[in-house]
């Protein structure tokens, strides 16, 4: 059993509350948030938590083992580095921190205090994604041409963070994830249109190597809530849409194909237009999945899917994207 305790309990929190609630190898003691009145709601649905309003109470807990980290963005950095140091296991949201800098720093505590250091980059535990994966790692949609994906919705603006920071880490970890290796260069441009300084949307591309790019674009500034990503291979192509409830992903035997025997190069290529699969997919809550994992290697001793050198990567992306803003569109090489 797994003594766990929750930093933050405002947006994300509660959600991790439900779950850690439910698994039966984690015992949830704690939980803490600047706002004692965000414990009101959750004292009568679980009545045996203690609530803190300063998370040094937690980390002061010699009967935890894990905390979970579920504060504002510009927090995970100093509240991580406590727990660390303090000797907890560590989930921290995303995106890990602030700066590359920072999360290497987290990182290289969690390595040198032998804990596991784990980053909520949601969508790695979610059965739809990683059977688009799979798609792509058995050739079934040929060779990978390009992705794009777009996170957009009218809701909660933020002050800590821009749409890039908020918003594409979830997608970054996902095109990193489907494409297998970092990008060679990065270019992100985006605009403030409520907060100066804060960029509301934000359209990001990764340039990688063999001729493959991926586009992502992400608002809280937008009529539609969209969650959609979309996988164009040389034989099919894939759209997974989050929004949907059951049928998820859909894969379209659609595509070019080239003829050599025609004389003219334009009468070579021909539309392929062939059936619609939806699979069946077996799907259980992406955060349970998440939260078991994160128990699983607390227990076991074993990295995470999502640990620090993962949330590292999508920093370095996410730092370039920054620079590119600051430079207007320019193009930003990945070391």
């Amino acid at each position: 059993m797994t003594n766990v305790g929750i930093i933050g309990i405002g947006y994300w929190g509660p959600n991790f509350v439900r779950i850690l609630d439910e698994l039966p190898d984690a015992s949830l003691v704690r939980v803490c948030d600047k706002d004692p009145s965000r414990f009101d709601k959750i004292a009568k649905i679980y009545p045996h938590v203690k609530f803190s309003k300063d998370y040094r109470e937690v980390l002061d807990d010699p009967k935890l083992d894990a905390v979970v980290v579920a504060t504002s963005s510009d927090t995970h950095y100093e509240i991580g580095m406590n727990a660390l140091s303090a000797g907890k296991h560590l989930l921290v949201e995303k995106p890990l921190a602030m700066s590359y800098d920072q999360g290497r720093e987290m990182a290289d505590l969690g390595n040198k205090q032998g804990l596991v250091l784990m980053v909520g980059h949601l969508l790695r535990y979610h059965g739809a994604y990683q059977a688009l994966k799979g798609y792509l790692d058995d050739d079934s949609l040929g060779e990978l041409r390009y992705i794009y994906c777009t996170r957009v919705n009218l809701g909660k603006v933020r002050r800590e963070e821009n749409a890039l920071w908020s918003f594409a880490p979830h997608d970054i970890s996902i095109v990193l994830y489907l494409v297998g290796r970092m990008p060679t260069s990065v270019v992100a441009v985006g605009q403030s249109y409520l907060r100066e300084g804060v960029e509301d949307v934000g359209f990001l591309i990764l340039e990688f190597s063999e001729k493959i790019v991926a586009h992502i674009h992400v608002s809280w500034l937008d009529p539609h809530k969209v969650r959609r990503t979309t996988v164009v291979g040389s034989e099919k192509m894939a759209v997974l849409d989050d929004t949907e409830v059951t049928e998820k992903v859909r894969i379209y035997d659609k595509g070019v194909n080239y003829v050599p025997s025609y004389k003219d190069y334009g009468e070579s290529l021909t539309i392929r237009v062939g059936d619609i699969w939806i699979p069946e997919l077996s799907l259980t809550e992406p955060l349970k999945v998440e939260c078991q994992h994160f128990l699983n290697c607390v227990r076991e001793g074993t990295q995470p899917l999502t640990d620090g050198e993962d949330g590292l990567r999508v920093l370095k992306v996410l730092e370039a994207a920054d620079r590119s803003l600051g430079e207007h569109g320019g193009r930003v090489i990945i070391e």
